[in-house]
């Protein structure tokens, strides 16, 4: 990496756990919504909590040393639709509906159930969702006070909202998903070390391709898939996108990184 290019990472990000989830969406794997007290109608939260609960089920740790960063372009558009047809046509308003639009409602549920007292942020850009969630958790990481960073994305099928949306980002139209259909994926990490075998760093070079639409998750789809390739078979994967990465078993290639970004 040339000194005139800016990382995206400042310094490498160990992987603890990773998960995906989807409902709905014609793929063999999907699952069926699961049930999540106080959040009806919408598959934003429930997907939400799943891909949390996987991670944060299969890597436990301190609820005071984590933080989470939930990152969506759209939030639950499924919850605002819904509210806002109730009421023009007059319907009584539903103040269930209105907490559950708001993305970080499902965060506080997840902090409540798992301890976690740490920073919490919902973030939303027509950039990469990858590189945004990564750079923030680097960022996050900085603090002493924190040891982990799960970061997590969800994703909802069309309808009006989403369609008028993607009309005005992009000529590619809306994503092709059911209207009630939803994709989530996550990933727990922090620095490289012993429990965290498998690291991810700022690849050398760019690598083109990755990003379907602005603010699509499916990079982050792809970053779990890799990770569980690298943790099974080890060796190193490349994951292109605008900031493309690698994740790599190699520990060789992570200490040169952490020397790199410590002279810069």
């Amino acid at each position: 990496m040339t000194t005139s290019e800016k990382s995206p990472l400042r310094a490498p990000l160990g992987i603890l756990a990773t998960a995906r989830a989807t409902h709905g969406t014609g793929r063999d794997d999907d699952i069926p919504l699961p049930r999540l007290p106080g959040f009806v109608e919408s598959a934003f939260s429930p997907l939400a909590y799943e891909v949390s609960r996987q991670c944060l089920t299969e890597r436990p740790g301190e609820g005071s040393r984590t933080a989470v960063v939930l990152a969506g372009l759209l939030g639950d558009t499924t919850t605002a639709d819904l509210a806002s047809t109730r009421m023009v046509s007059g319907k009584v308003h539903n103040p269930l509906l209105f907490m559950q639009a708001t993305p970080n409602s499902v965060l506080g549920h997840t902090s409540r159930e798992f301890g976690i007292t740490g920073q919490m942020f919902s973030i939303s850009s027509v950039d990469d969702p990858v590189t945004e969630l990564l750079a923030m958790a680097d960022l996050l990481l900085e603090d002493p006070e924190l040891a982990r960073v799960l970061v997590l994305g969800v994703e909802l099928g069309g309808g009006e909202r989403v369609a008028a949306i993607h009309r005005e980002l992009t000529a590619d139209g809306p994503p092709a998903l059911p209207a009630s259909a939803g994709l989530a994926a996550a990933a727990l990490l922090g620095r490289p070390g012993a429990e965290a075998p498998v690291t991810i760093l700022a690849a050398e070079a760019p690598a083109p391709g990755a990003v379907d639409r602005p603010g699509g998750i499916q990079g982050l789809f792809d970053l779990a898939a890799a990770h569980r390739r690298v943790l099974r078979d080890g060796g190193s994967h490349l994951l292109p996108g605008p900031n493309a990465f690698v994740l790599t078993t190699d520990t060789a290639d992570t200490a040169d990184e952490t020397e790199t970004h410590a002279h810069q």
